[in-house]
């Protein structure tokens, strides 16, 4: 089968389209053929030379994948079911989307809801799992219909469907982005406004900004994140997913034992089942137009140029991979 391949010893480094084959890590894993898979920011670190983040020397790239069921020994997944499949070591340290066929064990497999696609699921991805995770934990924590949420990283793949998502909710999206030239299109996702990265929070030289955030969804991390939890109003909550802007949080204790707010972690790499089925389920309610999300469809050769257009923060939106 076709893949993109990554290989790296102590003195060389490749990656490119090959042909090749995949195994199953555990007899019970399903097999599927992926039919769309898509690029998130941490396929690029996996796919960089002396990588940090991947753990196999040899490997078949790709966090995300969709497709059909086309072996399993499962009942609950029988063969023909429409499926997205992400999480755990898929694309990091076991075979990834980027190819034709994925081996996949049954928790990292979500049957998809009957109004999604396997194409728009990609589109959507674990950036759209993520968003959706953010918007379940925000309201869990008492996040009112109506209120007005920040959404950090605006034109990425989680901060856009972030945006989209709140606005179909019922919410009042405010996007942060470092691209103004961006600004009508985060709008016309259903932004209210649209606000530079300097105006997250305010009184810098204070201890602590105005109250501003009914809530917040923060793709960005460091000081940004920081200046969020300053700017929360009482009680509010920030979900954070990202780490772009670095992994040091330069903040003190007053937001949380003045203001009652809560920094709360969004992982969908090891997101139970139900978790899985929560977020899609809440994608599937808002009954998404994903086709304004989509910045680029890629084929497997076409990936290295789309993998650092994707590092640069250079897209806007999603990747849509396409693997035969």
């Amino acid at each position: 089968m076709r893949a993109f391949l990554i290989s790296e010893n102590e003195s060389d480094f490749d990656a490119k389209v090959t042909d090749t084959s995949t195994e199953p890590v555990d007899q019970s894993d399903l097999k599927i053929k992926v039919e769309y898979s898509s690029i998130n920011f941490k396929d690029t670190m996996v796919a960089a030379p002396k990588s940090r983040v991947r753990r196999a020397p040899r490997l078949i790239g790709g966090v995300d994948a969709a497709g059909e069921v086309v072996e399993s020994s499962d009942p609950n997944f029988p063969v023909g079911s429409k499926v997205e499949v992400h999480g755990d070591g898929i694309g990091v340290s076991r075979d990834g989307g980027f190819a034709e066929f994925i081996y996949a064990p049954s928790r990292l497999v979500t049957i998809l809801p009957s109004n999604i696609s396997t194409k728009d699921s990609q589109v959507l991805g674990t950036a759209g799992l993520t968003a959706a995770q953010s918007i379940l934990a925000l309201e869990n924590h008492g996040l009112k219909l109506g209120g007005e949420v920040l959404v950090t990283g605006a034109t990425g793949g989680v901060g856009s469907v972030a945006v989209t998502l709140l606005a179909k909710r019922g919410y009042k999206p405010v996007a942060s982005t470092g691209s103004p030239q961006e600004s009508q299109w985060l709008l016309d996702q259903g932004a209210v406004r649209i606000i530079g990265r300097d105006e997250v929070t305010d009184k810098i030289d204070r201890v602590l900004g105005s109250e501003q955030w009914d809530g917040a969804i923060d793709c960005v991390g460091g000081a940004t994140l920081a200046n969020i939890l300053r700017s929360l109003k009482y009680g509010a909550a920030v979900a954070a997913s990202g780490l772009l802007g670095g992994m040091d949080i330069p903040a003190t204790v007053y937001p949380f034992i003045t203001r009652n707010v809560a920094l709360i972690g969004i992982d969908s790499v090891e997101a139970t089942p139900q978790t899985r089925a929560a977020a899609w389920k809440l994608i599937s309610e808002a009954n998404l137009d994903v086709s304004d999300l989509i910045d680029r469809v890629a084929t497997l050769e076409e990936l290295p140029e789309a993998l650092g257009a994707v590092a640069k923060g250079a897209t806007r939106g999603r990747v849509l991979v396409v693997p035969s």
